[in-house]
């Protein structure tokens, strides 16, 4: 790597008084000072949080961005966001955000390997079980962050996984870290990942009986109700079933239906994440209904600086991104299943226009204005319960397709779907069907266009155009300063 790995730590103090992760950027601590107390690695952990989750990354560009457009969701006027639907990365604005992300990513690993670099010889610093989830976290999010790379800059691993992708960087030098196959990638990725399951097994709160996932006003959740600030929220953090729901997404991308499908398993059978209720998806109160089936979240990015960007993007009266009414039927067919859907039902607010098409703008993101309070909090979803029924499903189907088509009937019947597929479908049948479930459920989140890679599917616009799947497609360009450096 050149200049983008050799990014130092910038730390960020946090005040007391404040709400988790709810901070801004206060003062540049050294190194040394900050790691001398478990408070320092504490700041440094929630600071690491605040970079993953801003604008750069998953508050902005790899949650509400051009991922999403690529996902073929929208129609547009604008002639830059004509151009990045079909994969045109030759956009000076284009190359401008790939290289901020790429540069942010590396930063944000940069952070975590800080953490990571000192924790173990100052294992005697911390009381209960901080040490394990704090280096667990760190692991958790170096890893996340990595996976993230490989599925953009990277070819699939279903399609070339001896392919030159990245630097895995796990230390913190002015030494070029040399670039991994998407095999090793994929590797290292998992062996962070199981390291921070074992470390968060017995450790992390989230899996205690007495923990339970609800709204913070619903008196029967105690995620609010940890004495210690640090171990509140735990969804909001990479607590133990978001680690294992990622080995079960990074197995899969992997092939490995075996792992992909023990660990998705795992995630479900715990019971800890409840299906959101049709009362609170469609309360009759606008202030209280739950838009993104926040129950359901295993984690999500707590991103309330991103609010006035969703507006600017989905739910302004004139947003930069908007669909078209038959996009929208078409995307939920409308035609068959899709007139119970409650996505299409909720999600969605309808303009009519007197000589244009009628339009569809996106309601996921809504937050009432202060000071009415909102059932939930603002957050960019990293992993739903939903795509591990999905995972589980996919994973099932070659050993039983009936188990399959089980875990895809559930996850439909929670949108209020009641037409269920049968056991006697065919697997070309089936992944398409599981194509177009998750182009429904993760409308706006960016996880479509990774669907389609890791598969090596066609993509289809709702006018019919097929872009066949290539490298020139699916593989991000590298930052022009890092070519040398692959080659």
């Amino acid at each position: 790597m050149k200049k983008y790995i050799l990014i130092l730590l910038t730390l960020f103090a946090l005040s007391s008084c404040k709400k988790f992760l709810d901070i801004q950027p206060e003062s540049d601590v050294s190194k040394e000072e900050l790691f001398t107390s478990e408070e320092g690695f504490k700041e440094a952990l929630n600071g690491a949080y605040v970079g993953f989750a801003g604008a750069n990354l998953y508050g902005g560009n790899l949650t509400f961005s051009n991922l999403d457009i690529m996902a073929q969701n929208y129609q547009f006027n604008d002639a830059t966001f004509q151009r990045i639907a079909p994969f045109d990365y030759t956009i000076p604005s284009f190359i401008d955000k790939i290289n901020s992300i790429w540069t942010g990513s590396y930063k944000a690993i940069g952070n975590v390997n800080q953490i990571l670099e000192v924790i173990d010889d100052r294992k005697a610093l911390f009381r209960d079980n901080n040490y394990a989830i704090i280096k667990a976290e760190a692991l958790a999010l170096r890893a996340y962050m990595h996976f993230d790379l490989l599925r953009m800059f990277g070819t699939s691993y279903k399609n070339n996984p001896t392919f030159k992708a990245m630097p895995y960087v796990t230390t913190v030098s002015t030494k070029t870290t040399v670039y991994s196959t998407v095999a090793e990638v994929m590797d290292k990725v998992i062996a962070d990942l199981q390291q921070a399951k074992a470390l968060l097994k017995t450790t992390d709160p989230i899996i205690n009986a007495s923990y339970v996932v609800g709204y913070p006003q619903d008196v029967k959740s105690t995620e609010l109700k940890n004495s210690s600030l640090f171990l509140q929220n735990r969804r909001h953090r990479l607590n133990y079933y978001a680690v294992v729901g990622e080995l079960a997404r990074v197995y899969l991308y992997k092939a490995d239906n075996v792992n992909a499908l023990i660990n998705a398993k795992e995630v479900i059978a715990s019971l800890k994440f409840p299906w959101t209720v049709k009362e609170d998806f469609f309360n009759a109160d606008a202030a209280k209904r739950d838009r993104i089936f926040y129950n359901e979240i295993v984690f999500g990015w707590f991103v309330p600086k991103s609010l006035d960007q969703l507006n600017g993007l989905f739910s302004n009266n004139n947003p930069d991104y908007s669909s078209t009414a038959d996009q929208i039927n078409s995307i939920y067919n409308l035609g068959t299943v899709g007139a119970d859907d409650w996505r299409y039902k909720q999600w969605f607010r309808l303009i009519k226009s007197a000589g244009n098409a009628d339009r569809f703008y996106l309601q996921k993101y809504i937050v009432n204005s202060a000071p009415i309070v909102n059932l939930h909090p603002l957050i960019a979803p990293a992993l739903r319960l939903s795509e591990l029924y999905l995972i589980a499903a996919e994973a099932s189907f070659d050993g039983s397709p009936a188990a399959a088509v089980d875990y895809f009937n559930i996850l439909r019947t929670h949108r209020g779907i009641g037409k269920a597929i049968t056991a006697d479908i065919s697997k070309t049948d089936f992944i398409n069907q599981l194509e177009g479930e998750y182009r429904k459920e993760f409308y706006g989140e960016s996880q479509n266009f990774f669907m389609h890679k890791r598969l090596n599917l066609n993509i289809i616009t709702t006018s019919g155009l097929i872009y066949p799947p290539t490298d020139k497609l699916f593989v991000f360009p590298l930052p022009v300063d890092e070519l040398a450096y692959r080659n």
